[in-house]
């Protein structure tokens, strides 16, 4: 065994379990839309006061087929389906540039629950992406401006040196520009399925899936 190697038995994920107990998903107590039925478990997660609820997993991949994956936050979700906002120029979105079909997960292990959605990921408009970006606070403003999200750079400092300065040029109360290579992502569910754990592994799994019309189909899936 590599020295290296965590042997404690505490450490060993093979022992690692929990028996969930929580409360089954009936299908006959689904909303008709996945987008009402993730409203419901949204506003659970929220009430339970998870710490930052709106976290999803967006898993990307490139034109060859390989994938990345990485947390970013929700910051709204309609009737279209689900908005984040990023760097244009970085990975996930040069990804999604050449192959938009993304996974958003949303891991809600206190509640034993998860919201599996896959779907196609399109660029909100541009007044859109103004209005949210005039809401965040003036350093996440000026944050879009000095990362060159996911590029390689040298050292912390030069990071830390374009954001003084553009706190320089725009103090607090000024006025920032939005960045044009920033913006949000929209991704349209195809399918939505609410994981919901239960004992012995035998968890329950109702998957919306899209059909034409505009109508979803809603399949049990084994565990």
């Amino acid at each position: 065994m590599n020295e290296h190697t965590h042997s404690g038995r505490e450490l060993d994920p093979a022992v690692m379990r929990e028996q969930y107990r929580t409360a089954g998903l009936d299908g006959s107590g689904l909303e008709d839309d996945p987008m009402d039925q993730f409203h419901r478990w949204f506003a659970d997660a929220v009430a339970a006061q998870l710490y930052e609820p709106n976290a999803m997993v967006v898993s990307t991949a490139d034109a060859q087929g390989r994938p990345s994956s990485r947390t970013v936050l929700l910051k709204g979700y309609d009737a279209r389906g689900f908005v984040f906002y990023t760097n244009y120029t970085s990975r996930k979105a040069r990804e999604i540039d050449v192959n938009p079909q993304v996974s958003l997960l949303f891991p809600w292990h206190p509640m034993a629950r998860q919201v599996i959605v896959t779907g196609r990921a399109e660029r909100v408009s541009a007044e859109e992406t103004a209005e949210y970006f005039r809401s965040r606070p003036h350093g996440s403003r000026l944050g879009a401006w000095a990362s060159a999200q996911s590029s390689v750079i040298g050292t912390r400092e030069e990071l830390e040196r374009a954001y003084a300065e553009l706190a320089a040029r725009y103090p607090e109360g000024a006025e920032v520009p939005v960045p044009p290579h920033w913006g949000g992502f929209l991704v349209v569910p195809e399918a939505v399925e609410f994981w919901q754990g239960r004992p012995n592994r035998l968890h329950d799994r109702l998957r919306y899936v899209g059909e034409d019309g505009g109508k979803w189909r809603v399949e049990r899936l084994a565990p």
